[in-house]
């Protein structure tokens, strides 16, 4: 008799200093969350865990329930009843009787009411299903909680940043939980977390600690002393009880592994805390940023020279709208620029209304007010012609979410003469040269590209980059966390206060 593995999907990385709802509708890349069979239609052969998890249960020839995949861009809590919608449908599967449970979260999300919502789902499935084992995938910023890890029996996450290691974090999960039905291990895991928020404008392996951290990690696993490491550098803008960098790693208890995932999860954090300073990003003044990119590609590099507006990163919580780097870069006279996106689905009806190759004068932008950190919208006034309407629909063709279809919603092209701004009804972080090519432009044609992004963009982006200039504008997933008024944080924190 095949064994039966549900296997499901709930995430969101929650900045709960984001001025930007999250209602169910938003759990999806466009289409709103998946249910039952349209689960393995929409994600099968993409490079996510969930892949994983159906390629690895198609290998045992097991038989699959998928309640549901839920994703939604960042933005601040979901309501209860969202989280709801989303959980019941694993509980009623788990409840319908099965041999093991695979789940596909974030670890950084946050509802209204509950600061560890992915601690609840762990527990609420060991509470309908006491024996049956659990794996769990996580993402590279996760704020890891013990209520999560008291509930699974192995967990594992991503080691990449841009996260293009996500179908091999899940089969990494789903494979270890598979040998220990089968009785070839018994998983056993140690954890633990450190009083240190980290940039995550510092969190990629090639920029910080977290790269040699992960080179030991790597090495613990190919040794076989432990059978997953996993660095989780934290995702600074929820704040919670709980929010810091952590690490967890799975041994097999039979073979000694308990004591070597505690040796090797212990190592981990002591590499993170000795270098917690260079896990702090400091930026210098935008009009300094845009002017050393100016000169740059006045250089003639020939290729462009990339402008990361890192502040205001729809992939971290950000509004997607905010126009400080747009503004500096027009006022120092950039030409040549390809810019995306700004989300601004009054704008986009605007330049839909007026036509393509019509000239328009519109106020693009800043119509997100952003209490939390003292701001308000500023839109910008910008003339030009509308170059292209598009439906804002494509497929991800490079390394990151490589297959899944996405949408932007209606996406309209100004081109300002100097400068051709992408502007779309959705949030979309530029990590797929998509986002242009679907509107009619060649990125890599163009003397330099604003991206709002903070380090996914690299992962479509840096193959065709002769220069990177990151530029702090303004917004809620600014670097600088002395801006956040935290709430839940425990004190003392690295690098909030002295340590």
């Amino acid at each position: 008799m095949p064994r039966r593995y549900v296997l499901a999907l709930v995430k969101h990385e929650t900045n709960t200093f984001s001025p930007i709802d999250t209602p169910l509708s938003s759990f999806g890349h466009g289409e709103g969350p998946a249910f039952g069979a349209e689960v393995a239609e929409r994600f099968r052969g993409t490079n996510t865990p969930l892949a994983a998890y159906l390629d690895l249960a198609a290998r045992e020839r097991a038989e699959i329930v998928t309640p549901v995949a839920a994703e939604s861009w960042p933005s601040n809590r979901a309501s209860r009843a969202t989280f709801e919608a989303l959980v019941r449908p694993i509980e009623d599967a788990v409840r319908a009787g099965c041999d093991a449970v695979f789940l596909d979260l974030h670890g950084a999300m946050v509802i209204d009411d509950c600061d560890d919502p992915e601690g609840e789902i762990a527990r609420r499935v060991r509470r309908i299903a006491p024996g049956i084992p659990v794996a769990v995938t996580l993402d590279y910023h996760t704020n890891l909680s013990g209520e999560l890890v008291d509930n699974a029996t192995v967990v594992t996450g991503y080691k990449t940043y841009p996260h293009v290691d996500m179908y091999d974090a899940g089969m990494l999960a789903g494979s270890i939980l598979v040998r220990a039905l089968d009785g070839a291990i018994e998983p056993a895991m140690a954890w633990g977390s450190l009083p240190l928020l980290a940039s995550v404008m510092r969190h990629a392996p090639e920029d910080g600690p977290s790269g040699d951290i992960l080179d030991y990690a790597r090495a613990e696993e190919r040794s076989g002393r432990v059978l997953a490491a996993t660095l989780l550098p934290s995702f600074p803008h929820a704040d919670t009880p709980h929010t810091g960098v952590s690490a967890i790693v799975v041994g097999d208890a039979r073979r000694g592994g308990r004591e070597a995932a505690r040796e090797v999860c212990d190592r981990m954090l002591a590499i993170a805390w000795e270098r917690r300073d260079e896990y702090v990003f400091r930026a210098p003044p935008l009009a300094e940023s845009v002017a050393r990119a100016k000169a740059l590609g006045l250089g003639n590099p020939g290729a462009p020279v990339l402008l990361i507006d890192h502040c205001d990163n729809c992939g971290s919580g950000g509004a997607q709208d905010v126009m400080a780097v747009v503004a500096e870069i027009l006022a120092q006279g950039l030409e040549g620029v390809a810019i995306a996106p700004i989300r601004d689905p009054l704008a986009v009806a605007a330049m839909v209304e007026a036509g393509e190759g019509q000239r328009v004068r519109l106020a693009l932008g800043g119509r997100t007010p952003m209490p939390s950190i003292g701001l308000a919208g500023k839109p910008l006034e910008v003339e030009g012609r509308v170059a292209r309407i598009t439906d804002g629909a494509f497929t991800i063709t490079g390394p990151m979410y490589t297959g899944l279809r996405t949408y932007l919603g209606r996406t309209a092209v100004l081109d300002t003469g100097r400068a051709r701004i992408v502007v779309t009804s959705r949030p979309h972080e530029p990590f797929d040269r998509g986002v242009f090519t679907h509107a009619g432009i060649d990125p890599a044609a163009q003397r330099y590209l604003m991206l709002k992004s903070r380090i996914h963009y690299r992962a479509g982006f840096k193959p065709i980059a002769s220069h990177i200039v990151e530029c702090a504008g303004e917004g809620v997933t600014n670097a600088d966390l002395s801006v956040y008024d935290y709430r839940k944080l425990v004190r003392p924190i690295y690098p909030l206060d002295p340590m």
